[in-house]
């Protein structure tokens, strides 16, 4: 075993890497608050405001893969003190913005530092006991659901009280702070090898493709879903997509080994995240929309920001408080049994929410039944990434899966945005969503937690062991013994055969 996991302090370690993702999910959910009040503000059109949002969801995508593979290179812990700097540079910019231009640049930059989710849990897997991995990945998992839990109503207290340039100054101080503290008291890990090049065409071609995806599926409703300018990105995704697969199959060091991502294992977690990351946004679009409609539509709730904020806060908070719930499933039955689990979980929450959507009591137990399904899922998925891919390529395996989860948040937007703007009523002289709108939403988010659940129990239960089909990998680990087999120790032992 390496002297890094010898001296590391388990305690210690987790909870700095559990703050890093509650500061990453702050800096996710810091803005909702204020999109009514940015055209305001920063004197701009609403289409121009919205980029404030979709600089952070671009810029995060593009960086999160490449953050991984740098990690796997010149090691885990270097790569997530880089990409906090971004996060705080960004914070200040916003916080001194005077237009809108400075303000997407500095969300842009805060995108940047996303990748220290996934950076943090393959480090886990280098600075860690084994028998400690597996409730130590749960916990750092359900850390995002903290941070947007306490995102929402700490910013809109914040903006209703307050200067909304102190939202970033605090996600400033508390960047600058987790830095501090990954500098202290996280070891560094396995040693890493900076031998080999890093792949600058992969990342331009994923770059490339992932920025003609999103934007098109970010922005279809606003320039229409059959416009030229839709469908060109679109069909320059597809084209940028392809590229990048036969570059990445031909080059001997890839951005991303897409034949260890194509392993069943991988592949089929990959699709699962996919739509767990679905299932999961659609409800943070849908509940909060409910509670702050006026009453008099008849199925609004009429809650202020702030009071719909502190609505939505346990549910985030579940995520924690089940953590080690689900290491414990984890470590009885397998992660592909909890991220099933999880998954069937969050079809019954969006089920339960057609006849519990009247009243504020009822959207709280949607809300707290579907964060019990997320946060086990989020918690099952690394684990399940991690027991098929190479030590070595950890951090990237983690990062795409991260972007995974993205891909399916962003697509969830696009669909439930069609259908909220498509079936609508008419309030005062206003369009608004109407009661069959939101059912229908509900019931296709029940659909795609229950799609999630099958491609879940469809995993193959064996996982592969470090160096099985992966070109270069030895049989010895970094310390000159052999090496751990890639199966976190809490797979059932019959699994590990």
């Amino acid at each position: 075993m390496s002297s890094s996991k010898t001296d590391a302090r388990p305690r210690g370690v987790v909870g700095v890497l559990a703050f890093a993702g509650i500061v990453a999910a702050l800096t996710q959910t810091l803005v909702v608050p204020l999109l009514g009040d940015l055209p305001r503000l920063f004197d701009t059109s609403a289409s121009n405001a919205s980029w404030v949002v979709t600089a952070t969801l671009l810029s995060a995508a593009v960086a999160t893969p490449v953050a991984g593979r740098l990690g796997d290179m010149y090691g885990k812990r270097r790569m997530l003190l880089v990409s906090l700097a971004p996060l705080v540079i960004g914070s200040v910019v916003c916080a001194l913005s005077s237009s809108v231009v400075p303000m997407i640049v500095g969300r842009g930059l805060q995108g940047l530092g996303m990748g220290v989710v996934p950076l943090g849990i393959s480090l886990l897997r280098d600075v860690l006991p084994m028998e400690r991995l597996g409730a130590s990945i749960a916990l750092i998992s359900a850390s995002m659901g903290v941070g947007g839990a306490l995102g929402l109503p700490f910013s809109a207290a914040v903006a209703e009280n307050a200067s909304w340039r102190v939202l970033f100054w605090v996600v400033a101080a508390l960047a600058a702070t987790v830095g501090v503290l990954v500098r202290l008291l996280v070891p560094a890990g396995r040693s890493a090898s900076a031998a080999g090049r890093f792949d600058v065409p992969g990342a331009l071609g994923l770059g490339v493709a992932l920025v003609c995806l999103l934007l098109g599926v970010s922005t279809g409703s606003d320039w229409g879903w059959g416009s030229g300018t839709t469908l060109g990105l679109l069909t320059a995704s597809v084209a940028a997509l392809l590229a990048w697969g036969w570059w990445e199959l031909r080059t001997p060091e890839p951005l991303v080994d897409l034949r260890v991502t194509a392993r069943p294992l991988v592949l089929m977690t990959n699709a699962a995240s996919v739509l767990v990351g679905f299932a999961m946004y659609a409800q943070s679009l849908v509940v909060p929309q409910l509670l702050q409609l006026p009453e008099a539509t008849g199925y609004g709730l009429g809650q202020s920001m702030l009071a719909m904020g502190l609505w939505m806060a346990p549910a985030g908070l579940m995520m924690m408080v089940l953590a080690p719930l689900g290491a414990k499933l984890t470590a009885a039955r397998g992660p592909k049994i909890t991220l099933g689990v999880g998954s069937l979980i969050i079809a019954v929450g969006y089920a339960c929410a057609l006849p519990l959507m009247g009243s504020t009591v009822g959207l709280l137990v949607v809300t707290l039944i579907c964060n019990t399904g997320v946060g086990l899922a989020y918690g099952a998925m690394p684990a399940l990434i991690m027991g098929a891919v190479p030590r070595s390529e950890t951090a990237s395996a983690n990062s795409f899966n991260t972007l995974m989860r993205s891909i399916g948040s962003s697509v969830s937007a696009a669909v439930m945005g069609v259908v909220l703007a498509q079936m609508t009523t008419d309030f005062a002289g206003h369009l608004l969503p109407s009661e069959d709108a939101f059912r229908v939403a509900l019931v296709i988010g029940s659909g795609v937690g229950l799609a999630a659940a099958v491609v879940a129990f469809l995993i193959p239960a064996r996982p592969v062991v470090e160096g099985e089909g992966a070109e270069g990998e030895g049989a010895e680990g970094a310390d000159g013994g052999a090496d751990e087999a890639a199966a976190p120790p809490h797979l059932p032992s019959a699994a590990k055969a």
